[in-house]
C-alpha cells in the first residue's frame, strides 16, 4: 500500500506541474480529492482490512491526501500570480495614480434653513417645541377655530386615517397643546413635517415642512407681531430687507396678516422670481382669536396672544433662489452639493 500511495502522489505531482490554468487545476484536485477521486476512494475501502492493518494503510493514504493537497495549493498561487502579472501586462494601467475620491455628501437645503431659522428665533428668546404627526382632528381644527362644515376646511385637502384622526395640515395644532398644558408668558416656535393631499408641482408638495410661532402674555398687540416678525426678517434674510404686511385671514386670528419681504434676488428692482413686483409672500400672522384662547380655557380679556406660520420649503426656495420646490424632494446629490457651503 506503500507503493500505491507513492504511485498516487507521483502521477498526481506530474499532473499539476504541467497543469496552465485554475479550471485544468480544479480538475485535478475532483480527480485525487473530490467524492470519487483516488485517494478518497482508497481511504474508504480500509473497512475491508483487518484491525491491524488499517491504522498503516490509512496512514499512507492520509499522507498522499495531505502532500497532494499541498501540491494544489501551491500551483494555485504560482498561476494566480501568473494571471495577474499577465493581465497587468496587457491593461493599460497606471499603478501610480492617485485612487478615487470617496463620495461626500452633503447637507440638504432645508436642513440648512431648518436649522438657521431655530438659530434666529433662539435669539428673540424662542423655544423649540415638536408635536406628533398624527393629530386630534379636534386640535387641528376645531379647536383653532375651525368647526366641522367650516368653509376654510376647504382651503386644504386633508388625510384622514379615521373620523377623529388626520395627519397634521398645519404646525399651528401644536399651539392647542402647548396652551392646554403651560401657563404664559409663552413663546416657542413648532417646526415640522405637514400632510395634505395635493398633487406635486412646481409650487406644491404632499409633504412638505412649515413653522409656527406662539407667543402668550399680557397685552401683546399687533405691535408686537409686527415688530417680532420685522426682527426676523432682518436676522435671517439681512439688515437691508423691507417688509410690509397685508390684510389677510385665517380663521384662528383676528386681525390677520401676509408678511412680504423684499425680494432677496433684486432688492426690490423687480425680476423673475417675484413676478416683478420686488415682494416676496414669507408668511401668514395675527393676533390669536378669541375664541381659540377661550377654547383652551383662557380669558380673552386678560390675556392675548400672537401666532404665525411660513413654510421651511418655500423659505429656501426664496433664499436660494430655487425655482421649483419637486427638487427639494428628489435627493439629488448634485443639486444638495450646492449647499455645502452656505
Amino acid at each position: 500500500m506503500d507503493e500505491k500511495a507513492k504511485k498516487l502522489i507521483a502521477e498526481a505531482g506530474k499532473s499539476i506541474e504541467s497543469v496552465m490554468n485554475l479550471p485544468e487545476l480544479e480538475e485535478i484536485r475532483v480527480k485525487y480529492l473530490g467524492k470519487k477521486g483516488e485517494i478518497t476512494q482508497a481511504l474508504r475501502s480500509l473497512g475491508q482490512y483487518s484491525q491491524e492493518e488499517k491504522p498503516v494503510i490509512g496512514r499512507f493514504f492520509n499522507k498522499a491526501r495531505e502532500a497532494v493537497t499541498e501540491m494544489i495549493e501551491s500551483r494555485r498561487g504560482e498561476i494566480v500570480s501568473v494571471e495577474l502579472e499577465n493581465k497587468l501586462k496587457s491593461e493599460d494601467l497606471d499603478v501610480t495614480l492617485p485612487g478615487r475620491k470617496p463620495s461626500v455628501g452633503a447637507r440638504h437645503p432645508v436642513n440648512v434653513v431648518y436649522e438657521e431659522l431655530e438659530r434666529t428665533f433662539a435669539h428673540l428668546g424662542f423655544e423649540v417645541v415638536e408635536g406628533p404627526d398624527v393629530e386630534l382632528d379636534y386640535n387641528n381644527f376645531e379647536a383653532l377655530n375651525v368647526p366641522k362644515n367650516h368653509p376654510s376646511r376647504d382651503i386644504q385637502d386633508t388625510f384622514y386615517i379615521t373620523d377623529d384622526f388626520v395627519l397634521r395640515t398645519h404646525t399651528t395644532c401644536v399651539d392647542i397643546r402647548i396652551l392646554k398644558c403651560r401657563k404664559p408668558p409663552i413663546r416657542a416656535i413648532i417646526p415640522g413635517k405637514v400632510y395634505r393631499s395635493d398633487a406635486s408641482d412646481p409650487s406644491h408638495l404632499p409633504v412638505f415642512h412649515q413653522l409656527d410661532g406662539l407667543v402668550v402674555d399680557e397685552r401683546i398687540t399687533f405691535g408686537d407681531v409686527k415688530g417680532v416678525l420685522a426682527r426676523f426678517a432682518h436676522e435671517f434674510f439681512g439688515a437691508d430687507t423691507d417688509v410690509r404686511f397685508r390684510p389677510s385671514y385665517f380663521p384662528f386670528t383676528e386681525p390677520s396678516a401676509e408678511m412680504d419681504v423684499s425680494c432677496v434676488i433684486c432688492h426690490g428692482a423687480g425680476c423673475r422670481l417675484c413676478k416683478h413686483t420686488g415682494w416676496l409672500e414669507i408668511l401668514g400672522a395675527g393676533l390669536l382669536h378669541p375664541m381659540v384662547l377661550k377654547e383652551v380655557g383662557y380669558d380673552p380679556e386678560e390675556l392675548s396672544g400672537l401666532a404665525f406660520g411660513m413654510g421651511i420649503d418655500r423659505v429656501t426656495m426664496l433664499k436660494y433662489g430655487i425655482d421649483d420646490i419637486r427638487l427639494l424632494a428628489e435627493n439629488d446629490l448634485a443639486f444638495n452639493r450646492q449647499f455645502m457651503h452656505v
